[in-house]
C-alpha cells in the first residue's frame, strides 16, 4: 500500500477509484448500514419513484473517495476530516463509478491537504462533486 506524508504531495497529484455497483453489493450495503430504503431494495417501489429504477445509495458510492484517500493517495495512516458532497445524478444498479481526488491546496502549518471530488459514471455524467481535507501521515507508514 501507498503512503505519502505532506512532502511527497503535489497540487495537481491525482487519483482514481472504479466500481461497478451489482445488485448484491447493494444488497449487502443495505443490510450493514441498515439503510433499507426501498427506493434502493425494493424495484416494485423504485419504478413509481422519480428514478423509474432502483438506485445505489449515495453515501455507498461516496465511499469511493475513502478508498482513495485509504490506499492511493496519501494512503495508509491517511485521517479523513472533513468532506462535501453534491449528489448530482442518480447511480444505478450496474452503473461503472470513477470517482477522482485531485490535489487543490496544501496547508502545511496544519499538515492538511484539500482535494477536489468528482465521480462520474460510464456516460462520463458527472454523480457527485465535493471537496475533501485530509490529514495525512506525518511520516511514511509502512504497510
Amino acid at each position: 500500500m501507498i503512503s505519502l506524508s505532506l512532502k511527497d504531495i503535489a497540487i495537481g497529484d491525482a487519483a482514481t477509484w472504479t466500481k461497478k455497483y451489482a445488485e448484491e453489493d447493494v444488497n449487502h450495503y443495505a443490510s450493514i448500514t441498515e439503510d433499507r430504503n426501498p427506493q434502493h431494495v425494493d424495484e416494485a417501489y423504485a419504478k413509481k419513484s422519480i428514478f423509474k429504477s432502483r438506485v445505489v445509495h449515495g453515501m455507498y458510492v461516496a465511499s469511493l473517495f475513502s478508498a482513495i484517500f485509504g490506499v492511493k493517495l496519501p494512503g495508509l495512516g491517511s485521517i479523513y476530516t472533513k468532506q462535501s458532497l453534491k449528489f448530482t445524478k442518480p447511480v444505478y444498479l450496474n452503473d461503472t463509478i470513477t470517482a477522482k481526488v485531485v490535489v487543490k491546496e496544501i496547508i502545511k502549518e496544519k499538515n492538511r491537504v484539500i482535494f477536489d471530488c468528482i465521480a462520474m459514471n460510464q456516460r462520463d455524467e458527472v454523480v457527485i462533486v465535493g471537496e475533501a481535507e485530509i490529514m495525512p501521515p506525518l511520516s511514511e507508514v509502512s504497510g
